[in-house]
């Protein structure tokens, strides 16, 4: 199903809402929000539900012994996983960054640290770097503002890595 702005509008206030609501109800503890990277109109097919998977196994083994709670949501504008830690942000945050620098489908994983106001945590302020644009070595937020590559070459770069992932499983 294609989403329109409007829906992805209305699903990020939503997601916004649901941060706030679990920082109240957790103001001693880390919130970690997990949303899938997938470009274009259409945000769940069988694509973003393995990227899905993987992301939030990755965060559950990664986390493991330190979460509080853990809460997903499988949207038509998208997955979002909201998990709660003991861990400090800049430890969350360290883990963060290994899991999207480092997993086979790492880099289609959005997955911040939200600090006391909601604001995420910046990659460096742990001393990581910028995330790295799929296709070429650009900082990832160059390539977005700039449309540098065209959707097709991103979602054909996309399912490559989807495949590869799938079959070393």
């Amino acid at each position: 199903m294609e989403i329109t702005l409007d829906k992805l509008l209305a699903s990020r206030d939503r997601r916004v809402e649901m941060q706030q609501q679990l920082r109240e109800n957790y103001p001693n503890s880390t919130l970690v929000c997990l949303t899938v990277i997938m470009p274009g109109n259409i945000k769940r097919n069988l694509s973003s539900l393995i990227v899905s998977q993987a992301a939030i196994n990755a965060m559950l083994n990664r986390f493991e012994g330190n979460i509080v709670d853990v809460i997903s949501r499988d949207l038509e504008t998208g997955f979002e996983a909201y998990l709660v830690t003991t861990l400090s942000q800049r430890e969350a945050k360290l883990i963060a960054c290994d899991i999207e620098d480092n997993h086979p489908l790492g880099r289609l994983f959005d997955i911040d640290i939200l600090d006391n106001d909601g604001v995420p945590v910046k990659r460096e302020t742990v001393g990581s770097s910028p995330r790295r644009c799929l296709m070429c070595d650009n900082e990832a937020r160059y390539c977005m503002r700039n449309r540098t590559h065209t959707p097709q070459e991103l979602n054909t770069k996309i399912q490559m890595m989807i495949d590869s992932y799938v079959q070393q499983l």
